[in-house]
């Protein structure tokens, strides 16, 4: 079973679509930038070098950019975003009327020909791969045409302004070059960038979402504190009408029935949260019941958690009691959810404590990460698929969340393969796959000692 990592738990489709990220006035000034170079060269090619230039046609070119962007201003609002079909058409413009003014200024004896090169590698960053690949292509055919079709560059005199023939192919090479390798290379770093961004707003979600149970948590327990006394009180009355009403079964038959309401009450709200507006318990607990919360949901899937928690070199003998970071939780869950995924049977929660460090370890019984994964860790959007399992593909955002959120905590975090080798339906399960290592330094997580309830506020009237 090839180790995959896990699913994103977030759906992000409808708040990180990166379909619409160009605004129409950033492709707007860009063409503004371009006209007035284009006016430039023309002017100080025909004023200062005295070159014999088709002025109608060479400013009739440019003109269709100026067109093009009035149109622009007056039809769409500046602040618009623009589709992916949308900026595919506008760069295609432009490569057009850059390759058109090229065709008509000398073709690749222009020095500006690699200015070509613009279009294509704004796709590169901003569009999905095959309107980047259709962008590159037509650049590609465009370039090749204004080799071959051009009007020669010369002199008002007639002198002709040309280079070797062998240089004007090496031109067409390296531009050509230049539209893969610049396509493929922003193409790349964008993705990642895109996706990294992605992966950070599912983290910002997770943490959100975990300190939102955490408050949660907090607000039940203070109503579980402060209706015990009213609930009490009825109980009680309750009590004392039903003894003095035995006379009358009906009346009695109520006084019991309320009584029963307010014990029923009770045990809601003592199973809704522990008693006391401040426990302690809320923010901190030992750190085996930490680990067990962390795996709770995954324990009824079928596979074995065992848990070892002991004193290393130096520890004390006492269990340490931890902050219980909302980002902890939430991070052990992750990783105690990837091994019961990819685990045989069982999987292993271990930890100890120095005293110097906490270290914790998760290990399952599975094959492990694979040697073109394990270097990966941790980044998003790994995806691998499994050969036992094909129906489980992931996108390693999970992982990165875990990694982003325990990292926040202070831990190092290390990732490996059991020493033991894999084996499958083995009579005695084996420590033969992924294993997961968080360590931190003991100051970063160890909570200090309190009374078991925290603080006990005098009660005013």
């Amino acid at each position: 079973m090839t180790r995959a990592v896990d699913r994103p738990e977030f759906d992000m489709s409808a708040s990180l679509s990166h379909q619409e990220w160009v605004r129409l006035r950033t492709l707007i000034l860009l063409r503004w930038a371009a006209v007035v170079g284009q006016v430039a060269a023309l002017a100080a090619a025909y004023i200062k070098y005295d070159i014999d230039l088709n002025l109608p046609m060479c400013l009739g070119t440019v003109g269709f950019a100026i067109a093009a962007n009035i149109a622009a201003i007056y039809l769409y609002p500046e602040s618009r975003r623009l589709s992916q079909a949308e900026v595919t058409a506008t760069l295609l413009f432009d490569t057009a009327q850059l390759a058109l003014l090229l065709s008509l200024t000398g073709g690749l004896n222009n020095p500006f020909a690699l200015l070509i090169l613009v279009p294509v590698t704004i796709a590169a960053t901003a569009l999905k791969l095959r309107p980047t690949l259709l962008l590159g292509g037509a650049t590609i055919a465009m370039i090749t045409f204004v080799a071959v079709f051009n009007e020669p560059l010369k002199t008002r005199d007639g002198v002709l302004i040309d280079v070797p023939h062998m240089i004007e192919f090496g031109s067409w090479v390296a531009i050509v070059i230049g539209v893969i390798f610049l396509g493929a290379y922003a193409h790349r770093i964008a993705q990642e960038i895109h996706s990294m961004s992605d992966a950070l707003f599912a983290t910002q979600m997770a943490l959100s979402r975990e300190q939102k149970l955490t408050d949660l948590g907090g607000v039940v327990a203070a109503a579980a504190h402060e209706l015990g006394t009213p609930l009490a009180t009825i109980k009680l009355v309750s009590t004392e009408l039903a003894e003095e009403l035995i006379d009358d079964p009906e009346l009695h038959d109520d006084a019991v029935l309320i009584r029963e309401q307010a014990e029923r009450c009770r045990d809601i709200l003592r199973s809704m949260g522990r008693a006391g507006k401040d426990d302690v318990h809320l923010r901190t607990a030992p750190l085996l019941a930490v680990l067990r919360e962390a795996a709770e949901p995954h324990l009824d899937r079928g596979k074995m958690i065992y848990f070892d928690v002991v004193p290393g070199e130096g520890g004390s003998e006492r269990q340490p009691t931890i902050y219980r970071y909302p980002e902890l939780v939430h991070a052990l869950r992750n990783l105690i959810q990837n091994a019961v995924d990819f685990a045989q049977t069982t999987v292993w929660v271990d930890a100890e404590w120095t005293d110097r460090s906490i270290i914790v370890r998760v290990t399952d019984d599975g094959r492990g990460y694979t040697p073109s994964v394990i270097n990966r860790i941790g980044d998003p959007f790994i995806s691998t698929r499994s050969a036992e399992r094909k129906e489980y593909e992931g996108m390693g955002l999970g992982l990165f969340i875990a990694k982003t959120l325990l990292e926040r905590t202070g831990a190092k975090l290390r990732f490996a393969n059991g020493s033991e080798p894999y084996q499958k339906n083995a009579p005695v399960p084996r420590r033969s796959g992924a294993v997961v290592e968080l360590r931190w330094h003991i100051g970063r997580l160890i909570a200090p000692e309190t009374g078991p309830l925290g603080e006990n506020l005098p009660i005013t009237a």
